[in-house]
């Protein structure tokens, strides 16, 4: 499908960027037309890699997060990239409860929600070097839910009273 927009941002690793970060976000991808509860998922898994970014990437050192945001027709695809510490074992950080910071009471949860919340999440590490976290999130264009909620006989049964 064809690239119909993108965005790039980059700021300091610090954790009140992360909010910024996931509202650009969302706004940028609103030109999709998402559902409320696509935006909601697309805010969520954002803060999850930026957060992961900042806390396990620099360890709340300083450092930029970049973020690459694509549009095509049919879903929004986020870039979420830093030049940390990178991940030793990725198939290991991806597991439920796991964290490489058990001193800072983290969850070890922030995968599994990025996952959770969106499509497709792949993750691209170099231990040394940095990590690249994409989210890929399919977006149902706004005629295609009319003509679903049609098709339940949910959008126009107010016209049969």
């Amino acid at each position: 499908m064809e690239l119909l927009n993108e965005m790039h941002m980059e700021f300091l690793s610090r954790s009140q960027n992360e909010s910024f970060a996931r509202a650009a976000v969302a706004a940028f991808a609103s030109q999709l037309d998402p559902t409320l509860e696509d935006i909601a998922d697309i805010k969520t898994a954002v803060s999850e890699a930026v957060t992961n970014a900042i806390i396990h990437g620099y360890e709340n050192g300083q450092g930029y997060v970049k973020i690459n945001v694509r549009l095509y027709g049919d879903r929004v695809e986020i870039d979420v990239m830093d030049n940390g510490k990178g991940i030793e074992d990725i198939e290991k950080a991806r597991q439920p409860l796991y964290t490489s910071r058990p001193d800072l009471e983290r969850s070890g949860m922030g995968f599994t929600v990025m996952e959770t919340f969106m499509d497709e999440v792949h993750v691209d590490s170099a231990y040394g070097k940095g990590t690249k976290v994409t989210l890929i999130k399919y977006i149902a264009s706004a005629s295609s839910r009319m003509q679903e909620g049609n098709a339940d006989g949910g959008a126009d049964d107010y016209t049969s009273q």
